[in-house]
């Protein structure tokens, strides 16, 4: 396929220092249209919403921005529907204390081992408050594939949430959400869908998935350090979180608590203006006009993505597996562009300090993925290697990864 990674890369100011960045799954470089557009934000002069001054009307108009973006990015419902925020972690604490306010002693979620610890751990701890029972759907080894089965086997009157990623962040695998939201709305339980990993690498259609809540992360697709977590809005009045006695009821504002750094909500929108422009930029076939609806443009654009990362992950794959010396965890059928992996004798540390002196970026440690590095056996031993990869990430960039890795055989 026709995917000019250069031209994509010209986009992005940090790339100059020749490092490879195989360090997406942590958190992406971001283009100068972004860096551009919260910049212009600042000069142009902001403050809180809700005056009748220019500046106010210049941060609710940069917040709606971001919102729209977001609508068109994962097809939310509504604006009204996206919740903005500083983290996927923080956003998740928010909906796990207002939706455990309706849960009773005697009712069950359900998290699985396969999760990032922010889909897992908010809603561990707001079950043992509210004295509700938690069920764990385990993935298999050695594979790391979570079968619909191991979700479904959980269910019953008695469930109340289903909490699931979309891909997990460090083996990538890409559970089929769908029919597991399906059985779980058969039981008569809520879906909350952990999409940070999924929605940099995939094109992402909330209602098709059935998700009820579905979470993401900006800093993952070129955006600033922001989080959304998108739903209904009738559903969305349904959760109270805690918050100010003064501060509004609205849905989505009740879930964003304090100031809103509304720079980076203009950053949010041009990311969004970014990954609709990627296809196109890229020379990629297929690829709608520049004046075709946003939506039309971003779903083109992240397939195109999604066929030209999964090009690269197969070389990454086969790489490393012509390697005695390494050890590659999971193989899942459906899988984002991203590796978890040991060397023999050495250190995850160890390998990630070696990598960076061959200026390549990889992650070490147990990457957030607590309860799969548990399972793993591998979590108190310093977890794994993690690399990942980008819209931005090139040929030339795998192969310095995976000489490097040579380099310790």
């Amino acid at each position: 396929m026709t995917y000019d990674v250069a031209k994509v890369r010209a986009l992005y100011p940090a790339l100059a220092d020749g490092w490879a960045y195989l360090d997406g799954a942590a958190g992406t470089q971001v283009p100068r249209s972004v860096i551009d557009a919260e910049s212009a934000t600042y000069a142009a002069g902001i403050g809180n919403h809700g005056a009748y001054f220019a500046a106010s009307k210049r941060s609710d108009a940069a917040s709606r921005a971001a919102r729209e973006g977001i609508v068109d990015l994962v097809g939310a419902p509504a604006v009204e529907g996206v919740a903005l925020g500083p983290s996927m972690t923080a956003l998740t604490y928010r909906f796990a204390d207002g939706l455990s306010k309706t849960w009773k002693p005697g009712d069950e979620i359900v998290v699985t081992r396969l999760d990032h610890d922010a889909n897992v751990r908010p809603w561990v701890q707001a079950a043992e408050r509210a004295g509700v029972t938690v069920r764990w759907a385990v993935p298999t080894l050695p594979d790391v594939e979570l079968p619909v089965e191991a979700v479904t086997e959980h269910l019953s009157e008695r469930t109340r949430l289903v909490a699931v990623t979309a891909a997990s962040n460090v083996i990538g695998t890409r559970p089929d959400v769908r029919a597991i939201a399906d059985a779980a709305h058969a039981a008569g339980a809520l879906v909350y869908v952990d999409g940070v990993h999924a929605t940099p690498h995939v094109p992402v259609d909330v209602a098709a998935l059935g998700a009820d809540f579905y979470a993401t992360s900006a800093y993952k697709w070129s955006g600033p350090h922001l989080a959304t977590v998108v739903g209904e809005p009738a559903l969305l009045e349904t959760v109270m979180p805690d918050k100010l006695a003064s501060s509004s009821t609205d849905v989505p504002d009740r879930f964003e608590y304090g100031t809103s750094p509304f720079a980076q909500h203009a950053g949010m929108a041009a990311a969004v203006d970014h990954v609709a422009g990627l296809g196109a930029l890229a020379g990629a076939g297929g690829q709608p006009g520049p004046d075709a609806p946003r939506r039309e443009r971003i779903l083109a654009s992240m397939a195109a993505v999604e066929a030209y990362e999964q090009a690269l992950l197969a070389r990454m794959i086969a790489g490393l597996a012509a390697m005695d010396h390494v050890e590659r965890f999971g193989s899942p059928a459906l899988q984002a562009p991203t590796i978890w992996f040991r060397v023999r004798g050495l250190t995850p540390d160890q390998v990630a300090e070696h990598c960076a002196k061959a200026e390549v970026n990889v992650w070490s440690g147990h990457n957030y993925a607590w309860e799969l590095a548990g399972l793993l056996g591998i979590r108190d031993s310093g977890s794994a290697v993690r690399a990942s990869l980008s819209v931005y990430s090139s040929d030339e960039d795998v192969d310095r990864l995976l000489e490097a890795v040579a380099a310790l055989g």
